[in-house]
């Protein structure tokens, strides 16, 4: 038999613990065959050595996590035991990363404003995400979306979007009508493309576990349990959102994005988007993230174009 004392360094001893020492009684039960105690900032372990030295990094590694993140929660706890190889503790030490798309693609919030987005929609189930082109609104969401449903927290995940030409023009293109609205849903598959692999996707698809939908299609639902992203939401009308809103059922998470300086509504109609902001804007359930050009992920001319087009709106207002 041999003996592991480990003495927890630079950390607060509570955080380790847990409460009701819930954090520390779970490592004790990922090795039954050690016998582990604990007292302050000291931990003691008896029993087979190559299984203490297993211990002793995964002790490691729970305190270089308190130290990163101040914090630690049951779900880290679970996470840091079952990591198996250097790839899987990137994906739970770097708390910015949402999910490990296809190919290994690591998507990540990357700017500030997109971070806090990410921090809102875990803090509240239904979030607006207000910015230009091009800030990463969309994609982010739906990598949450993608997350959510590999953590078992929701059951499906349901896109939609305006079809802000679903009258004359769209009776002119060919197909059905799922081929004639998909132009209109493609970012939104684009993005689906970047996070699930495309078998599992297709079959996704097909069991209705992840539906592309035109807004139209939302009506008389009651979507529980499904995370729902409703973008290019600043083309909706007043009736589209609050029909949209209004749509949310029990254990769901909705995410609305948008840009109100591209509304592409009929002159005079007013855009649903605009209007929900202010209705809404005192519902301290509700969460509300504004992009700005500085959060564009897109080329870096793309956020000089957004500026540019940003001033001579100012001006044409002034004037």
């Amino acid at each position: 038999m041999f003996e592991l004392n480990y003495e927890i360094k630079g950390i607060d001893a509570k955080t380790f613990y847990g409460v009701n020492n819930q954090y520390f009684n779970l490592l004790k039960s990922s090795f039954p065959t050690l016998k582990i105690t604990g007292r302050d900032h000291f931990i003691f372990a008896i029993g087979n050595n190559e299984t203490l030295d297993v211990l002793k990094n995964k002790l490691d590694d729970i305190v270089s996590f308190i130290s990163r993140n101040n914090s630690l929660t049951l779900k880290d706890i679970e996470n840091i035991l079952n990591i198996k190889d250097e790839t899987e503790k990137q994906l739970v030490f770097d708390q910015d990363i949402i999910v490990k798309g296809v190919n290994g693609k690591i998507i990540k919030a990357k700017t500030t404003n997109l971070k806090k987005l990410v921090k809102e929609s875990e803090k509240k189930d239904m979030v607006f995400a207000i910015g230009p082109a091009g800030t990463g609104k969309t994609y982010t969401s739906v990598a949450l979306a993608a997350r959510a449903l590999r953590d078992k927290e929701v059951k499906r995940i349901i896109l939609t979007r305006p079809a802000v030409e679903a009258g004359e023009s769209l009776g002119f293109l060919p197909g059905d009508l799922k081929e004639k609205l998909d132009p209109y849903l493609q970012p939104l598959y684009d993005a689906l493309r970047d996070m699930i692999p495309h078998e599992k996707l297709e079959g996704f698809i097909e069991k209705k576990v992840i539906e592309v939908a035109p807004l139209a299609f939302m009506r008389g639902r009651t979507l529980d349990e499904a995370f729902v992203i409703l973008d290019e939401a600043q083309n909706t009308t007043h009736s589209q959102m609050k029909m949209f809103l209004t749509r949310m059922g029990m254990n769901a998470k909705f995410i609305i994005t948008g840009d109100p300086s591209q509304v592409d509504l009929p002159l005079r109609q007013k855009s649903g988007l605009k209007e929900a902001m202010r209705i809404l804007k005192d519902v301290q359930e509700i969460g509300f993230v504004h992009l700005t050009e500085e959060d564009v992920v897109r080329h870096p001319v793309v956020r000089k174009i957004i500026t540019a087009y940003g001033n001579e709106e100012k001006r044409q207002r002034e004037e």
